[in-house]
């Protein structure tokens, strides 16, 4: 494959219970070795049903917020007629159509272009699988 193209998958892992992951560091490591100075894109995607992508400010609470609301959006109960696993686990399998399993960021010179308070998340409500995948993919 070119050098235009380069893809690495991180193993991620969320633990037993829902958290939000930044994933920020491991981006701008990844394209250090990828992008190598250059202007391009960065996707980033989670391979999961049960999982999504966010673009959000981490460490001043909007974490727990986002968590929340997803809990008042999607609460943990019998409603949802996906019904295996943990109870209300049904919701986990709508999470993908609020916070998508993916986010394509600008890469200018080889860094992230993130605004100043925003990091990259893997936002993961399911309990029953505590490890993750993410494909990091730099297209220059």
């Amino acid at each position: 494959m070119s050098d235009a193209f380069t893809t690495r998958v991180l193993n991620v892992s969320s633990g037993s219970s829902e958290r939000i992951v930044d994933l920020t560091g491991d981006c701008e490591a990844f394209l250090r070795e990828a992008a190598a100075g250059r202007d391009g894109l960065l996707n980033v995607f989670v391979p999961h049903a049960t999982a999504g992508v966010a673009v959000i400010e981490t460490g001043a609470g909007s974490d727990e917020d986002l968590l929340a609301a997803l809990h008042t959006l999607l609460p943990a109960d019998d409603r949802w007629q996906h019904r295996h696993g943990s109870p209300g686990h049904g919701r986990d399998h709508v999470l993908p159509a609020l916070v998508p399993p993916h986010a394509t960021l600008p890469v200018l010179n080889g860094r992230l272009e993130l605004g100043t308070w925003q990091s990259v998340c893997l936002v993961d409500t399911n309990v029953d699988n505590p490890e993750r995948k993410v494909r990091l993919s730099f297209l220059g």
